[in-house]
């Protein structure tokens, strides 16, 4: 009986179970997959708040520049108005401050779009270069990395030639 190797398998599966199963080997490798579980809900949990925080401040941009166009209608109505008040006493003048009053109306709208998307721009760069650093951090080892760094060199390398 001892001489069969099968039998030295068996006691050798046997004494393997057992010594696992009295180190508590499963209820360990358990307990390390819902800590793993845990880290990628609340991960996952931070990048959608962060998505959200990125969603509401291009609303409040958007609301900003509507604002803004608002005012800018008004400016472009208040100067209407004055030219009609003013178009007994001086054509000429009355449609030169018109012209100088809509452009600079339409100059502040741009430089408001403007600054509200860059604004919008930078806050989303921020948020996806940050969950994209935590992932990364998180799920990069050795071999991914240098994998990583020669497709870039090889992309880069295509771009400037």
């Amino acid at each position: 009986m001892f001489s069969n190797p099968e039998t030295w398998v068996a006691i050798g599966f046997v004494v393997f179970v057992a010594l696992a199963i009295y180190l508590k080997l499963p209820r360990m490798i358990a307990a390390k997959l819902d800590e793993r579980a845990d880290r990628i809900a609340k991960e996952l949990d931070e990048a959608q708040r962060l998505r959200e925080e990125a969603q509401a401040l291009f609303a409040e941009y958007k609301r900003k520049a509507d604002a803004a166009g608002e005012e800018a209608e008004a400016i472009i109505a208040l100067a209407k108005e004055e030219a009609e008040l003013y178009a007994q006493e001086a054509k000429a003048a009355l449609d030169e401050m018109l012209e100088r009053r809509t452009a600079a109306a339409e100059q502040k709208i741009e430089q408001a779009e403007a600054h509200a998307m860059q604004e919008v721009r930078a806050v989303a760069a921020t948020a996806a270069v940050e969950a994209a650093r935590k992932v990364i951090r998180d799920n990069m080892d050795a071999k991914k990395a240098n994998a990583l760094i020669k497709t870039s060199i090889e992309d880069i390398r295509k771009h400037l030639h």
